[in-house]
């Protein structure tokens, strides 16, 4: 009866419109007000130790401040600029330099929308410029903003993390070499199509082009060393590194590019310029800039919306929590777990099953949502069949991946007709092969958990030999 109505409730909101975050705080208080013995205060605890009693969480302000910083500077320009050098002499090698750089940027952002909104407001007219249909050019871009939350840092495994007490720096080892599959498999795609379609190539780039443009998006690119070499090598937390990463974006932005703060319209060096001269001048203007730049508008600006995603996000993760507090109270999970158990399914049978009620769940909520309410429900009967967590993980995310390009709530979708000014149904048409790639992923991933095993394992195994 509790677990009946906690559910009607919860689909009765949202199916009035009401937002996730409230339909699932809403439904939750009911259910603890008509069905459980907790007081009411209980649910004042429970939300505040939502955000308080998980340090991973702490991760996502700093990541989401990082990838604001990153996106309203010219780094997207400077990654898009760098991967047209190395890939775009091939054939389709536009749109292969596009998925590139969205997989660079999805490893400073950790948001796929953000990478869709920084990568594709660019890319897009560029290859419809270049003479790639616009179609093509926009279901590339829909499906590679993807990335975003699969290769590391991902916010979406920090929720995930969160939610089931596994450890974020091994989700994050173990989403490295699928993004870095599905980029592939993407870029193998996108050359066959355009051998057969005959899309155009650019001219070679000598190699020290490609090294000057490489230098110049270096500011981007070491954020990625700085923040997965910390991770991996286990001198810093995920948490710690986010910090690091914020702070580290807003230097870039400000000091290094450029493109925001008081040191804007300042060259780095001056015609004839000595190189102690230029060391001394930039030092000083930085030592002049930094303490401005706490007032500037545009920096102010960046930091407000970021706060303002953040606030959201963790509105959301917050009421989410709250919720799978009811479902672990009354003992939801432990009952579906020993139902399905009680069956003799199979692992690869439950597997089917996740994947099924996944993308069915992506279809109509918000990512950060669904994992906190599905992984509590799917964690303990995965740890019973032995199925590896962090295998579980990476499954759930890339599920995740599909579910931001299926209508009615897919946010890259939205994004994307932003971008190109068309409709959701033509965006939808636009990405719809390139979606089907993605579900081939999904049954790789599936099925073949050393793909997201083999780093996180053979890092422990370093360290164990050490």
């Amino acid at each position: 009866m509790t677990t009946a109505m906690l559910f009607l409730l919860l689909f009765g909101c949202m199916f009035l419109g009401m937002p996730i975050a409230i339909a699932l705080g809403l439904s939750s208080i009911a259910t603890i007000l008509m069905f459980s013995h907790d007081s009411l205060a209980s649910i004042a605890l429970k939300l505040f130790e939502a955000l308080s009693g998980h340090y991973t969480l702490l991760a996502i302000p700093f990541f989401i401040l990082s990838s604001a910083f990153l996106s309203t500077g010219g780094v997207a320009q400077r990654l898009i600029r760098f991967a047209i050098d190395s890939v775009g002499h091939i054939r389709g090698g536009l749109a292969m330099a596009s998925v590139m750089a969205c997989m660079l940027f999805a490893a400073v952002s950790g948001s796929s929308p953000a990478t869709v909104a920084a990568i594709g407001s660019i890319v897009i007219a560029g290859m419809v410029k270049a003479g790639y249909p616009e179609r093509f050019a926009a279901g590339v871009i829909a499906n590679a903003g993807t990335l975003g939350i699969l290769i590391p840092p991902s916010i979406v495994m920090l929720v995930y993390s969160a939610a089931t007490e596994v450890s974020a720096a091994r989700m994050f080892m173990a989403g490295f070499i699928p993004g870095l599959m599905m980029g592939l498999i993407l870029m193998v795609a996108i050359y066959i199509v355009a051998r057969i379609k005959k899309l155009p190539s650019q001219e070679r780039t000598p190699l020290r082009q490609i090294l000057k443009s490489g230098f110049i998006a270096s500011g981007g690119i070491l954020l990625i060393v700085i923040v997965l070499g910390s991770i991996y090598l286990g001198v810093a937390s995920p948490t710690e590194a986010a910090a690091v990463s914020a702070v580290y974006a807003f230097l870039v932005a400000v000091v290094g590019y450029r493109d925001i703060g008081p040191m804007k319209d300042i060259p780095w060096r001056r015609e004839g310029e000595s190189v102690s001269r230029l060391l001394l001048r930039n030092g000083l203007q930085m030592l002049w800039a930094l303490p401005r730049s706490v007032t500037d508008p545009e920096v102010r600006k960046v930091v407000l919306d970021a706060a303002k995603v953040s606030i959201m996000l963790l509105f959301i993760i917050a009421n989410a929590m709250l919720f799978a507090h009811v479902l672990t109270t009354e003992r939801i999970p432990h009952g579906i777990a020993e139902t399905i158990v009680g069956w003799g399914l199979p692992a690869w049978g439950f597997l089917i099953v996740v994947n099924i009620l996944l993308l069915m769940a992506g279809n109509f909520m918000e990512p950060s949502a669904i994992l906190l309410i599905m992984a509590p429900i799917l964690f303990p009967i995965a740890m019973q069949l032995g199925i590896d967590p962090v295998h579980l993980g990476i499954i759930m995310v890339v599920n995740m991946e599909i579910g931001m390009l299926t209508p009615p709530v897919g946010l890259n979708l939205f994004v994307t007709a932003g971008i190109t000014g068309h409709s959701i149904g033509w965006v939808i048409r636009a990405a719809l092969p390139w979606l089907m790639l993605l579900l081939l992923f999904l049954i790789l991933i599936t099925y073949i958990p050393q793909i997201s095993l083999f780093l996180p394992e053979y890092i422990d195994s370093l360290r164990g030999y050490r």
